[in-house]
């Protein structure tokens, strides 16, 4: 059944594309840097030069800070083995970490990665982003969910929807230009979702990516993990348990 869901899925993103439908973007690898395979990857971000990650299972879930040309892990503290850690985003210093079905977020001081506060919200946590001025939540459904960083509560919701209808499975966030871009789960695909309509208006094919001889059958997991850097305008990508992260410049296809 995962299998016929993932082609259903791979249809809806990858379809035949007509005018008034998203813009569709292939890809040009930049750089590739070494990554940790002990990390099942749920958030990626930057701050400055300071390249973060969040990772999950329940017994190995942490927040890293990592050397990107290395992928050595610099600084790293761990959840309790009781929260399987999700999506994370860097708001005034403070770094912002989702679980999955604990109903619990965490602030960490960047500096330290002391833990300051924690929060409760309903449902699951997936990934997480940050607007400049409201985290942006997702939990698997079709909603993203806009919060106030300072109590966490939330403000508003958004359905997202692909050709009209609402496309669920959204993952790991990024906030880039005025856009939300987020991965679908079980797919090697990004979609760019406008934050007022919902409305996807590009979609991302990472196909083909990690390469077969780089994947440990049974071990090496779903793409997962999308950073964005302002300054050169291109992102850095991995997913969980991937041995590299991808530099990468995006590239409009022709229809």
């Amino acid at each position: 059944m995962r299998s016929v869901a993932f082609f259903i899925v791979f249809g809806v993103l990858f379809g035949v594309a007509h005018a008034a439908e998203p813009v569709l973007y292939g890809y040009r690898i930049l750089e590739t840097f070494p990554h940790s395979r002990d990390a099942f990857t749920q958030g990626l971000f930057f701050d400055g030069d300071d390249l973060y990650e969040s990772t999950g299972q329940y017994g190995q879930s942490s927040l890293r800070q990592v050397d990107l040309e290395s992928g050595e892990v610099l600084r790293k503290t761990t959840l309790p083995e009781t929260y399987f850690g999700e999506g994370s985003a860097i708001v005034d210093g403070d770094i912002f970490m989702l679980s999955w079905r604990s109903g619990a977020a965490f602030r960490f001081d960047s500096d330290d990665f002391e833990l300051e506060e924690s929060f409760a919200y309903e449902g699951e946590g997936w990934g997480l982003a940050y607007d400049g001025k409201t985290l942006i939540m997702s939990d698997g459904t079709p909603e993203l969910r806009f919060i106030d960083p300072e109590s966490f509560a939330e403000q508003r919701r958004l359905t997202v929807k692909l050709r009209g209808k609402p496309l669920k499975h959204l993952n790991e966030l990024e906030w880039v230009d005025g856009a939300v871009y987020a991965n679908v789960w079980k797919t090697n695909a990004l979609v760019r979702i406008d934050p007022q309509t919902g409305d996807v208006t590009g979609i991302v094919d990472l196909r083909g990516l990690l390469e077969a001889e780089d994947m440990v059958p049974g071990e090496t997991d779903v793409l997962n993990g999308v950073a964005y850097d302002g300054e050169d305008g291109v992102f850095y990508v991995t997913g969980k348990y991937w041995p590299k992260l991808f530099k990468i410049e995006l590239i409009e296809l022709v229809n």
